[in-house]
């Protein structure tokens, strides 16, 4: 089997990381690999934004807590009010990947990258966890200028995020198919 069917073929979620920094080095190479996936005419409207300092990080998680708190979905008001929750697991490095919303195929454009950035973090031995809670959140007002501030333009909607770090070992559980997923018609 060959390199790249063994990453897809072994890459789980990871939620729960060393305290360890990935390098600047690794980074560059996950970012460039994002900006190769495809997107829709070729226009490249998507926007990456690395997040490696703590302590935006934390203000970020505290800002979604914050959307979350005031929600009506109950699991999201827990959430909201836990003084343990961390959406992104306390990984030493956040992406976040956001498009502009004009565009039909920004969400597929942003899908296409955050695989890209997932194998390529698999395929230098950082795991990764695909993070939802920004897309959730991100027209929140306390949120969104946050998003600002950290230079997200103010036209993109955030479409997913990527957590980033060296896994704390865990048991890898076997990928089972589930029954009827493919179809083959010759």
């Amino acid at each position: 089997m060959n390199e790249v069917l063994k990453a897809i073929k072994s890459r789980r979620s990871v939620r729960a990381y060393m305290e360890q920094q990935i390098s600047q080095e690794d980074l560059n190479a996950i970012l460039e690999a994002a900006t190769y996936a495809p997107s829709g005419m070729n226009y490249q409207t998507w926007h990456f934004t690395a997040i490696q300092n703590a302590t935006v990080l934390e203000e970020l998680n505290k800002k979604i807590k914050g959307a979350f708190a005031k929600s009506e979905e109950p699991r999201l008001q827990e959430r909201g009010h836990s003084q343990t929750y961390c959406c992104y697991y306390h990984a030493p490095t956040l992406v976040i990947v956001s498009n502009e919303p004009m565009q039909w195929w920004a969400a597929m454009d942003c899908a296409c990258a955050m695989q890209n950035i997932f194998l390529a973090a698999k395929s230098l031995g950082i795991g990764s966890c695909w993070i939802n809670q920004l897309g959730q959140t991100y027209d929140d007002p306390e949120v969104r200028a946050f998003l600002t501030e950290l230079g997200i333009p103010e036209n993109h909607r955030v479409y997913g995020c990527a957590a980033l770090g060296y896994a704390v070992a865990a048991p890898v559980k076997e990928r089972q198919l589930a029954e009827g997923t493919v179809t083959i018609i010759k």
